[in-house]
């Protein structure tokens, strides 16, 4: 089914090389760069007991995500037609199964539970840790908790661009 043409100025193009939406392209690129901050966070937290600036930079993670996710919701329900973008993609169909549906699955069950551990990690530390920040009964759970957040943000990172590939890349 083309795209309606009332939605085409709507949509526009990305900015890579791909039939990405702006919103799309905007995203994948970001998550680069999320990827590069957790990962630069949990150094400064690990090796160098940096607590205040880990806090920091998880929080503002954590609100530019928020805004992040709801304005792509936004865009992916309401204004972009990306199931238009993804057809001529060889591995999309919107009648039934394809490989692009299988890893939007994946990724969206990667993405959902991370978003609400993320959520509880940060509430919990915030009502668990000292301020300024410092080692506490809290600790060990957190630890725990946070690294399994980080490798859930690790695999959201990564099944989306391997679905961005899938439905925007590929011809």
């Amino acid at each position: 089914m083309p795209m309606d043409p009332s939605r085409v100025a709507l949509v526009g193009s990305g900015f890579l090389p791909a039939r990405g939406s702006w919103m799309l392209d905007l995203v994948v690129l970001a998550m680069v760069l999320v990827v590069v901050v957790l990962s630069w966070s949990l150094y400064l937290v690990r090796y160098q007991q940096n607590y205040q600036l880990h806090k920091r930079i998880q929080l503002t993670l954590g609100i530019v995500l928020l805004i992040a996710v709801t304005a792509f919701e936004i865009d992916m329900r309401f204004i972009t037609d990306w199931r238009s973008l993804a057809e001529p993609s060889p591995y999309f169909s919107r009648e039934g199964w394809s490989l692009a549906w299988g890893a939007l699955l994946i990724h969206l069950a990667c993405a959902l539970p991370t978003t609400l551990l993320w959520i509880a990690v940060i509430v919990a530390a915030l009502r668990h840790f000292p301020s300024p920040p410092s080692p506490s009964p809290h600790s060990l759970t957190h630890r725990r908790w946070g690294k399994i957040a980080a490798i859930g943000m690790y695999a959201t990172a990564v099944t989306g661009w391997i679905f961005y590939y899938l439905a925007f890349v590929a011809s």
